[in-house]
């Protein structure tokens, strides 16, 4: 899935949600635009490369839960 442009990103360590502006045709084909969040987890491969994933785990997932409810609460005050 492509994304739009990066409108704000909340991260915490590692984790990251990043919330993204996307532009589509609605069915009168006029241009309406609408929000997707990515969750990812950043991390190093054996090489020492920087990667994402969109996995995580166990331990990660409070700092998930604070990314992902600062992005919502970003969404519905904004909107």
């Amino acid at each position: 899935m492509e994304n739009g442009d990066v409108v704000k990103r909340f991260s915490t360590g590692a984790i990251n949600a990043t919330v993204f502006k996307n532009t589509t045709k609605n069915t009168e084909g006029n241009d309406a635009e609408f929000n997707t969040v990515n969750f990812s987890r950043r991390f190093k491969d054996k090489e020492g490369n920087w990667k994402s994933s969109s996995s995580s785990y166990a331990k990660d997932l409070p700092k998930a839960m604070i990314v992902l409810s600062k992005a919502y609460e970003y969404l519905t005050i904004k909107e």
